[in-house]
Order: structure tokens, then C-alpha cells, then sequence
């Protein structure tokens, strides 16, 4: 008897750039790459102030379902199938933070 064996990535993530820069006023983009055996992924941002617990921003799935724009409407997500960028516009002193991305594969 053969068996059917499935070999799969493992699920990874990580930050483009450990440190973004940016101007009150103008936009900020800040980026993770991803890997993952599944297409059925979902990508989350969280933003995480000084002693505080960290704060959910938005999340996307790579197939593009998904709150991709925040309340705010400054925050936008953009997932690709080996991306997530979060782009911020009109950058605020309070945006000063720091910020996670996650990953989940969702179920099927």
C-alpha cells in the first residue's frame, strides 16, 4: 500500500524592517513577509503601547476577505500571498508604537 504523504511549510512571519521612520503628517507603510503551506491564511495587525496590552488594528486573509480598512481610515491592510503591509496615513505623534503582525491559517 502507498500512502499519501503531504509535506508543508511551516507557517512563518516577520517584519520587513525592525525599525519605520516617518513625519506627522505624512504616510507609513509597515510590512511583514509571510510563508505558509495553506492559502487559507489570515493576517492580523496589532499596535502596542508602553505597558499597555497589545491593541487588534485589522486583519486580511490572502484571499482578500477581511476588515482591510479600519474605523479609523487611516489604517489600511494590503495582503498578497507572501505579504501584509499596513499603510497609516496622516501619521500621529500617538501612533508611536509598536506593532505586531500575526498569522492564522483559518479553518477550511
Amino acid at each position: 500500500n502507498m500512502r499519501e504523504i503531504r509535506v508543508f511549510a511551516a507557517d512563518q512571519i516577520e517584519p520587513v524592517d525592525l525599525s519605520v521612520f516617518s513625519t506627522e503628517g505624512e504616510s507609513v507603510t509597515l510590512k511583514c513577509s509571510y510563508s505558509s503551506g495553506s492559502e487559507n491564511v489570515v493576517l492580523y495587525w496589532y499596535r502596542q503601547y508602553p505597558n499597555r496590552a497589545p491593541q487588534y488594528l485589522l486583519r486580511r486573509g490572502a484571499r482578500a476577505y477581511g476588515d482591510g480598512q479600519a474605523a479609523d481610515g487611516r489604517f489600511e491592510l494590503r495582503t498578497s500571498s507572501s505579504s501584509t503591509d499596513l499603510t497609516v496615513r496622516e501619521v500621529r505623534l500617538a501612533d508611536t508604537a509598536l506593532y505586531y503582525c500575526a498569522l492564522r491559517v483559518a479553518a477550511q
